[in-house]
């Protein structure tokens, strides 16, 4: 039985113990119970768990591992984390309590920072989101804003517009668009902004206006926003993996990371959230190749064993 450090309390984390459990490995589940989902009301896409509320989620999750002894759950921050030499691990809390590991999964997710619009924080996660296959729907047919200060917004008005033909598409005076870009927005009938945001204006979390420095107000139902995203803490960092060229944690492919008993699973491989069900997905995908490489370990030093022995 080894013991597996997960850092992180996600769908990802939690699938990841619930396969680790029942392949009876010793689980430490370390979670510091601040979601990035924690701001919206309702999860989508994630099939029997369709509508439900992320607290409601997470306690689902947590009272279905605690039908196995072999997870203990610890609600606190991982401030560092050490490979020694030996292959083992110490992770520290951020009151300095270090606990010992023989594999560890990170799976700490994204922290997001939203683009500098007045009022913006009233409205996320109630009425304006960051992933329509998420929220796309209860938003249907309405009148939209999309908001990105980036050089994203023809390919994210574009995909938007399977939910609503009448979207306005806001850079915030930051976002530098070709005259292609214009021709292709026009094309899809997308109303261009190029004025920075005075304010969003609405009530009890629900956006109805638009409203430009000059003083034109744009009417809108709802909307989208790119919000700019980066890891949730420095434990990649610190042992050292590889992280890709889009900046998420570098894997395999099967969650496992350029340091050897390290793996990982969810928002932090892509830098780019996913729905709750791929998350959780990755976290099983990171824990079969964890058990595996565990027992292909101990195959190895049977092995060796063998050969010394003859």
């Amino acid at each position: 039985m080894m013991i597996v450090a997960i850092v992180g309390g996600g769908p990802a984390g939690l699938n990841a113990a619930l396969v680790l459990a029942r392949a009876n490995h010793q689980v430490l589940l370390f979670d510091n119970e601040k979601p990035r989902n924690a701001v919206t009301g309702h999860m989508h896409g994630f099939i029997t768990r369709e509508g439900i509320a992320p607290g409601r989620f997470r306690r689902l999750a947590h009272h279905e591992l605690r039908q196995y002894p072999n997870v203990k759950r610890f609600v606190v921050t991982i401030s560092e984390a050490k490979r020694l030499t030996d292959g083992t691990f110490v992770i520290t809390t951020k009151k300095g309590k270090q606990v010992k590991a023989e594999r560890l999964l990170l799976a700490t997710g994204l922290k997001e920072t939203l683009p500098s619009v007045p009022g913006l924080s009233r409205y996320y996660g109630k009425s304006v989101y960051s992933c329509p296959y998420c929220d796309g729907y209860e938003l249907s047919g309405k009148s939209l804003a999309v908001i990105t200060e980036s050089s994203n917004g023809v390919g994210l008005a574009a995909t938007i517009k399977q939910w609503s033909s009448k979207l306005h598409l806001f850079t915030n005076g930051k976002g530098t668009l070709t005259s292609t870009d214009r021709e292709l927005l026009q094309k899809l009938g997308v109303t261009l902004h190029t004025e920075r945001i005075k304010v969003l204006a609405g009530q009890d979390g629900k956006l109805r206006e638009v409203v430009l420095q000059d003083g034109t107000r744009i009417a809108c139902g709802g909307g989208f926003v790119s919000t700019y995203w980066q890891h949730a803490g420095s434990l990649a960092q610190q042992l050292g993996c590889k992280l890709a060229d889009h900046g998420g944690i570098w894997q395999d492919g099967k969650g496992r990371t350029s340091v050897a008993g390290v793996y990982t699973a969810g928002d932090a491989m892509s830098i780019s959230p996913a729905q709750a069900v791929l998350a959780a997905g990755d976290g099983v995908r990171a824990a079969i190749s964890l058990n595996q490489d565990v027992a292909q370990s101990r195959l190895n030093a049977h092995t060796k064993s063998h050969h010394i022995n003859k």
